[in-house]
């Protein structure tokens, strides 16, 4: 398996021919306070696998605070095929939209891909608490 893209965004959506729309990819948050609410925004994911990764696949993403515990997890399983003479190895790809995701506290959290007891880090995001003095 490896990982060929994993991003947080404003949004994403597959498109007929197989490629991926992305907008509004971020890295950072900005909070006045916490625990902080983020409405709306997707994780964006693609895998491509090896010989003798076929069939059923099982995982889970975690989202993981500054102190590395679980704050979000994310379980789900794939379909994988046989490599296309064409279209090469197997891939799959992920847009997963989460709402109301809360942070308890600011600092950067982790994604983080757990498949088979490997677990392969995906993208950060940092949680900035901001100065509402400095923003006014």
């Amino acid at each position: 398996m490896r990982i060929l893209y994993a991003m947080i965004c404003e949004d994403a959506a597959t498109r007929h021919d197989g490629r991926l729309d992305v907008h509004g990819v971020f890295h950072e948050l900005f909070a006045s306070g916490f625990p902080a609410q983020q409405d709306q925004m997707v994780l964006a994911v693609a895998i491509t696998w090896q010989d003798g990764e076929r069939g059923k696949i099982d995982f889970s993403i975690n989202m993981l605070d500054p102190s590395r515990s679980p704050v979000l997890t994310i379980t789900a399983q794939t379909e994988v095929g046989e490599q296309h003479a064409v279209l090469g190895a197997p891939r799959t790809q992920l847009i997963m939209p989460l709402q109301d995701v809360i942070f308890p506290t600011p600092g950067t959290y982790e994604f983080e891909l757990t498949l088979g007891g490997h677990t392969i880090p995906l993208t950060p995001l940092r949680l900035v608490q901001t100065d509402d003095a400095a923003e006014s």
